[in-house]
């Protein structure tokens, strides 16, 4: 079995440890004799239907994100929304994230187009929202990671958040979501990077991948001893950090 990965905007849109999530995927691929490859698709360069099992996007500055906007208007967005119709998994963080939403309006210049893949709308706002988070999701369990945005994120009445926010900011520092799920396709604030701390959601991303290809069989268990550790740890320092930061947090929560 082979699978194709593909980067989007790889070059300009790597920030936060991003990059450590594609990682993630080949290395677990790799230890159950999965054959994958990463392909990185830039600003200008075509996607191809039907090539990719699995997406990945990146944050960015805002101008690298004005040039990603406009570059999926037309035909490049039309096939990445066709694609993640027909099933193919997609992980966007931060910048990604934002841009697979109607729009980003972001501190200066014009409105940017989004994808509108997620029912969702980004603002900029003039806080950044930094440090550990764990949410609750429905799906995926206890997830961690870490945030690092000033960009809010509002759901609408169809979006699926990824999950409930029990320490950090979410979204928004308002509502209590965090994400948002469409299909096989998962937006996230969550930095750090968010896989190898989360091995559900790469082997969810892994599996849905494999599903294009027909295969129906549960995915091969991997020894998870220290990334269940590093889980653990991840999680210890955001509760500590509640504790350090209660009376500090603008958007705390009971």
């Amino acid at each position: 079995m082979r699978l194709r990965i593909g980067w989007l905007y790889a070059r300009t849109m790597n920030i936060y440890g991003d990059r450590g999530n594609v990682l993630a995927i080949v290395e677990r691929c790799r230890r159950r004799g999965i054959d994958i490859e990463v392909v990185e698709i830039g600003i200008g360069e075509r996607l191809e239907p039907g090539r990719y099992d699995l997406f990945f996007w990146g944050g960015g500055q805002d101008r690298e994100q004005i040039a990603a906007a406009y570059d999926l208007q037309g035909a490049k967005g039309e096939v990445l929304r066709a694609e993640i119709e027909r099933g193919v998994p997609l992980l966007a963080v931060c910048g990604g994230y934002q841009l697979l939403g109607r729009f980003y309006r972001p501190h200066a210049g014009p409105e940017l187009p989004g994808l509108g893949i997620f029912d969702a709308w980004t603002v900029a706002g003039r806080r950044r929202m930094i440090g550990n988070v764990v949410i609750d999701s429905t799906e995926f369990g206890e997830v961690v990671g870490f945030e690092n945005h000033s960009g809010r994120t509002y759901l609408g009445p169809t979006a699926q958040p990824l999950g409930v926010v029990r320490i950090g900011y979410g979204n928004n520092g308002e509502d209590g979501t965090e994400g948002c799920r469409y299909r096989n396709a998962i937006g996230t604030y969550l930095h750090g990077p968010v896989l190898p701390k989360n091995p559900q959601l790469a082997d969810f991303l892994i599996t849905c991948a494999l599903r294009l290809h027909g295969w129906e069989e549960p995915l091969a268990p991997l020894n998870d001893e220290r990334v269940f550790r590093a889980h653990a740890e991840a999680v210890a320092r955001a509760r500590a950090q509640r504790r350090s930061f209660a009376f500090a947090l603008p958007f705390r929560r009971p």
